[in-house]
């Protein structure tokens, strides 16, 4: 639905203000979850574009590097949880390059990794008149072209040829001179603008930068409030945000090889686990995938003023690193915006139910049904559908078909209002319990 979204009175209800956009999902489906978006500077790959990344790629084919190599480890951490990562690289960086004779090899990215790019000139054993010419990349040949002049080479997955005339054979020629180069303000806004056009579920701001934390936030109030667009930002230690689409992680964590993970690296964990977990489960005391420790340890006293100041906190757990309790930055609680909008599984139920109505009504509705009571009936038979599939799978409760679902006529002849009424399910956090001794 192009030009926007429409709201209700009171934007802070969910259920109430439903934004309508469409996804290619069987009707009355709950729509499937676990894509993250995250932008890194990187020494390989494509500059300036969106990648995708499932879980279970060969990620050297396309980042120059295997994916558990320290170079990518912001990657390994969000694909432990994520189903599909949607990459950004940042930099653009400087390509090595290497002369020898009349060919010249540049590198296909800029970036440090270039530098460990070959280039093997040999007399072609079988015919005198040809040259075999190999690219080495990682200590891997990755290609072998048997040609007579320069001209002939074709550029591949990592090295572009150019030049002109006889080649000369040489034992090795190492690319160098490349570069990372630095990345800018600029280069997050750019990403910020390639990323709104795609589907995903939460977006990881890996950056201490107060300045990025603002813009980023700005970024997601302005989909979640004026686009209808229900994601969520994981960023580290912006607890001020106050704002049910962020969640501030106030620590990292130790993985097991002794890696530590500052706050703000965890949070590519955070948005892929977060993206992950399903509208009926909660990621309170879930553990961070090999993880043994945190990186700062607090105490029961601090955690306890981190969770009412709306943060993400992780805690040692008998060897593990668990997530005290799975909230966001919202602590402005009113009578009609409670507590309870603070806890991310509430949240996720919330924003299933504003991007599945979108799509369903975009899908089957818009254009296609008439705007009469039979079409409105329809139209309420699909969400109540939607919704006891909901209720069926715990993720609502107490959910009345008869009364919690209102499909009227809009203010205009094309429109119609909607009205739902849901009580999200939550975990069980906490027991209290008495012993009687006799």
């Amino acid at each position: 639905m192009p030009g926007g979204t429409w709201v209700t009175q009171n934007k802070v209800r969910p259920g109430v203000y439903i934004n309508f956009v469409g996804e290619s999902k069987p009707n009355g489906a709950v729509g499937e979850r676990g894509i993250v978006t995250m932008p890194l500077p990187l020494s390989w790959g494509p500059s300036k574009q969106v990648i995708a990344i499932n879980a279970g790629d060969n990620v050297s084919d396309v980042l120059g590097y295997d994916i558990m190599s320290p170079q990518l480890i912001l990657v390994r951490e969000a694909l432990k949880r994520a189903k599909t990562l949607l990459l950004y690289r940042l930099n653009t960086g400087t390509a090595a390059k290497v002369t020898a004779g009349t060919l010249t090899a540049t590198a296909k990215y800029g970036g440090v990794r270039g530098d460990h790019i070959k280039i093997i000139v040999q007399k072609n054993i079988d015919d005198d008149t040809k040259f075999d010419v190999t690219t080495v990349f990682a200590g891997q040949a990755i290609e072998l072209q048997s040609v007579k002049k320069v001209e002939d080479l074709k550029s591949n997955a990592v090295v572009v040829f150019s030049g002109s005339g006889a080649l000369e054979v040489t034992a090795g020629a190492s690319l160098t001179g490349g570069a990372d180069g630095t990345t800018t303000n600029q280069d997050h806004t750019t990403y910020l603008e390639a990323i709104e056009v795609h589907d995903w579920n939460t977006v990881a701001l890996p950056s201490t930068d107060a300045s990025l934390k603002s813009v980023y936030v700005s970024f997601v109030k302005r989909l979640r409030d004026k686009e209808g667009v229900k994601i969520q930002i994981a960023l580290e230690n912006y607890p001020a945000a106050d704002f049910e689409g962020v969640i501030s992680v106030k620590n990292g964590v130790i993985l097991s090889d002794g890696t530590k993970l500052t706050a703000a690296q965890a949070t590519a964990w955070v948005a892929a686990a977060t993206a992950a977990a399903n509208v009926n489960e909660s990621m309170t005391y879930t553990a961070y995938d090999d993880a043994v420790d945190v990186d700062k340890r607090y105490t029961n006293s601090q955690i306890e003023a981190a969770l009412l100041n709306g943060e993400f906190v992780f805690v040692a757990n008998n060897g593990r690193a668990v997530v005290e309790q799975d909230i966001n930055t919202f602590t402005s609680f009113t009578p009609e915006k409670g507590k309870q909008f603070a806890k991310n599984r509430v949240i996720r139920v919330l924003d299933s139910i504003g991007n599945d109505l979108k799509r369903i009504f975009e899908r089957s509705y818009i254009g296609k049904v008439n705007n009469n009571d039979d079409g409105r009936s329809i139209f309420r038979a699909q969400c109540t559908t939607y919704l006891n599939t909901l209720q069926n799978i715990a993720a609502i409760k107490n959910f009345d078909p008869q009364t919690d679902v209102v499909v009227l006529p809009g203010d205009e002849v094309d429109s119609v209002y909607t009205e739902l009424a849901v009580q999200p399910v939550d975990a069980i956090e906490k027991t209290y319990a008495k012993v009687r001794v006799k």
